[in-house]
């Protein structure tokens, strides 16, 4: 498989996350529980949250290296090489003979609704001492322009996010965290996010917050970036996202998308894109808006890097352009 690459925009993006193979199964609609229902088509491909946002950051125009692990066989190889297709640096995924590299199995019903269900694998198995051996201070460590981001999400073990965030800090880098799923991480990492970027429930979730929503969104954002992080965005769907500095809050309108036809990779999309932005060394405004256009981009394609390979690098030109 070949992929245009981008021009490069200046700015560094490091990911440390999982990496799936993806198995998606298109039905007329989910089943409910107990309920058997017949698929009409089956694909599989290169999936997980860190490599997914690894992708958009890179067609989006970032240096991006990723930080991960795999197991051995078909389905190491696999994820290698559709990163580096996608121009991801892949020379910091560790490959485990022992372990099988992780998967997902996603149910797209005819609206582009989907629930998905993850075995971690090699993913787990990602611990903060296999962390100091990828090299991740150095690659931490800046880029010829621009600045450096990490990016980390909720699908390796919390401790190992911890050692992420405590390095970005040391080294001067930004730091991302997509917390999904809502995992525990430490105070301190959450202090040290720039933002934390989480959807409605993970924000409940986090703010201790029972019942059928956080709440009012621009109060919940701020809430996070006064209380929780440095700063945050909550993602809304179909609505777009609210987003808070610490000092204002404000929302970020997602464009009406009529012929949606999978909403599988519109979260990782956008998280991807945001880190580009902000690697590129623009503000949280700007980082936000474009995240908000590439979610989406995506929905309108099927599957996850798929998708972003078809409508991303139309954003670089005009959005990114220096």
């Amino acid at each position: 498989m070949t992929t245009q690459q981008p021009q490069r925009a200046a700015g560094r993006v490091v990911v440390l996350g999982s990496a799936n193979v993806d198995t998606t199964f298109r039905v007329q609609s989910l089943p409910a529980p107990g309920e058997t229902v017949l698929a009409t088509a089956e694909e599989s491909g290169l999936g997980g949250k860190g490599a997914n946002q690894a992708v958009a950051a890179a067609l989006l125009g970032a240096r991006v290296d990723f930080i991960g692990a795999v197991g051995g066989g078909g389905h190491g190889r696999l994820v290698q090489d559709e990163l580096t297709a996608s121009g991801v640096d892949t020379s910091g995924v560790l490959v485990i003979e022992s372990a099988p590299t992780g998967t997902a199995y996603i149910t797209v019903d005819r609206s582009g609704e989907n629930t998905i269900v993850v075995v971690p694998g090699a993913n787990a198995l990602l611990t903060p001492e296999i962390l100091a051996r990828t090299g991740v201070r150095e690659r931490l460590g800046g880029s010829a322009s621009g600045r450096s981001v990490g990016l980390s999400q909720g699908e390796v073990p919390p401790g190992t996010t911890d050692a992420f965030a405590a390095l970005c800090h040391d080294v001067g880098a930004g730091f991302v965290l997509n917390l999904a799923p809502a995992v525990p991480v430490s105070a301190r990492t959450l202090e040290l996010a720039d933002p934390l970027v989480v959807n409605e429930g993970e924000a409940a979730q986090l703010l201790g917050i029972s019942g059928a929503g956080p709440g009012e969104p621009l109060a919940v954002a701020a809430r996070l970036a006064r209380d929780v992080a440095r700063s945050a965005v909550v993602t809304l769907g179909a609505g777009g996202a609210v987003a808070s500095d610490g000092r204002s809050a404000w929302y970020a309108k997602a464009p009406r998308v009529v012929d949606v036809v999978d909403t599988t990779g519109a979260g990782d999309a956008f998280v991807g894109a945001l880190a580009a932005v902000l690697a590129r060394g623009a503000g949280l405004a700007e980082a936000v808006r474009v995240g908000v256009e590439a979610g989406s981009a995506a929905v309108r394609h099927r599957g996850t890097t798929a998708a972003y390979r078809a409508v991303l690098p139309h954003l670089t030109a005009a959005r990114l352009a220096p």
